[in-house]
């Protein structure tokens, strides 16, 4: 080692350094430790009591050196959690020192318990629960800055032990989707579970639910025990299902997004005894198409009215705005207001169209000689604006173009009557010459 050359040491030292920097990327994390108090009885509610605690997060198995906490924090709510993962050390959970915002963090006490349900409880069909499930349990739900990251985990630690280790994490990155009407549309669902754990050795399953408004529906479910689909109430759903079973792919697709997909979806991960979900919102966007009627526009007189009317159609969400702009002959817009507006009707697929129909009076409006009348609609799917030219004739104050036109047409008209004046003069003192020779 003492022929080491410089810049083998350099990099030796570089490789550490990274290494270091790399180990230290995992967060110490936030949280609020959630817990029903205990004693209270006749039938009423269960309070929660709410405590600040710290999880210092680590990829290694190996003991870690724990820093004092803040005062405000119970040392007996400092938490060393070992995620070999890594999902608790995603970028998103971890913001830069004196940040303002922070990942939200909750953890809270968890029973394993088998599950009920008909595509789960094959999982734990022993009667019997395994003596690795005495120790104590914990369930953590955190969500990574700007919606980048919602994670779920189950961790275990021994008895009289606070050193956790995560057994089944369940994750998303699209927390907040939005999707084109027609388009397909994938909701990332993604599990993880501890080989070193007899729970991952009895297969898994994967449950989809659609909730909206208050109701709910299963989506589909998966029981990898027996390799199939145990139920399907979404013709247009599946499953990557050699995903499935390699990497933990439990992402949802929708091969055609239609209106009625818009909602919350929950993906729910089942391990025997143990269960972990994330959520996330899907919302189909289409933008209005506009049209205005009639279109074009007929010619119009000074103080005379004109109906014109702008409908919206094959829209979603609900929320629009619809008004109206003229453009006149110098250039300059302004409103017209929303004129006046119709109710949502629903189309077969889902879709919303709304009209607007506008009373113009090219007097009353000041419209002038005419000009280009806009209808315009703001949408959650982006602006969209329809035109259609008005023009006004016998309007009482021409305009300069207007008076150029007539000085002109004037100058063509005397031009013209002095010419014909001239021809006919011409043509009289020819004829008077030729008769006075043959008078002679």
């Amino acid at each position: 080692m003492s022929n080491m050359s410089p810049m083998y040491a350099l990099c030796l030292v570089a490789a550490v350094c990274c290494g270091e920097a790399c180990c230290s990327s995992c967060p110490v994390l936030e949280c609020w430790f959630v817990q029903e108090k205990t004693g209270r009885g006749g039938g009423l509610a269960a309070a929660t009591t709410l405590e600040k605690s710290l999880l210092h997060i680590q990829t290694d198995p190996h003991p870690a050196e724990i820093q004092q906490p803040p005062s405000d924090i119970h040392p007996d709510r400092v938490y060393l959690i070992t995620d070999p993962a890594g999902t608790l050390c995603h970028r998103s959970l971890n913001p830069p020192r004196g940040s303002v915002e922070k990942p939200q963090c909750e953890i809270n006490p968890f029973l394993p318990q088998p599950s009920t349900l008909k595509w789960a409880s094959p999982l734990t069909d022993s009667a019997s629960s395994p003596i690795y499930l005495q120790a104590h349990w914990f369930s953590t739900a955190l969500q990574g800055l700007k919606g980048q990251l919602a994670v779920s985990t189950i961790t275990r630690a021994p008895t009289e032990t606070k050193e956790h280790k995560v057994i089944l994490g369940v994750t998303t990155t699209t927390v907040s989707v939005q999707s084109r009407l027609g388009g397909p549309v994938l909701l990332d669902c993604g599990f993880w579970a501890d080989p070193s754990s007899p729970l991952s050795g009895s297969g898994f399953a994967v449950e989809w639910r659609y909730q909206f408004r208050g109701e709910g529906r299963l989506v589909l479910a998966y029981d990898s025990k027996t390799d199939r689909l145990a139920d399907v109430q979404e013709e247009e759903a599946t499953l990557d299902y050699e995903g499935l079973h390699q990497r933990g792919n439990a992402s949802l697709i929708l091969r055609e997004a239609e209106v009625r997909h818009s909602g919350l979806y929950i993906c729910t991960v089942y391990l025997p005894h143990l269960v972990a979900q994330v959520t996330m919102e899907l919302q189909v966007v289409e933008p209005p198409s506009l049209s205005i009627h009639p279109s074009p526009l007929p010619l119009a007189v000074p103080d005379q009215s004109l109906t014109v009317q702008c409908e919206a159609s094959g829209f979603a969400p609900l929320a629009l705005e619809l008004s109206w702009e003229f453009k006149g002959s110098d250039g300059r817009s302004r409103p017209l207001g929303s004129g006046s507006l119709t109710g949502h009707r629903q189309a077969w697929d889902g879709t919303y169209s709304q009209s607007t129909r506008l009373e113009l009076n090219s007097t009353q409006l000041d419209l002038g000689p005419g000009g280009e009348l806009t209808c315009v609609a703001v949408h959650l799917g982006g602006p969209r604006r329809a035109s259609v030219a008005l023009n006004v004739i016998g309007f009482s104050s021409p305009s300069i173009e207007d008076s150029m036109a007539m000085v002109g047409v004037a100058l063509v008209l005397y031009g013209l009557i002095k010419f014909v004046s001239w021809t006919v003069t011409s043509s009289g003192s020819d004829e008077a010459g030729q008769q006075e020779k043959k008078d002679k």
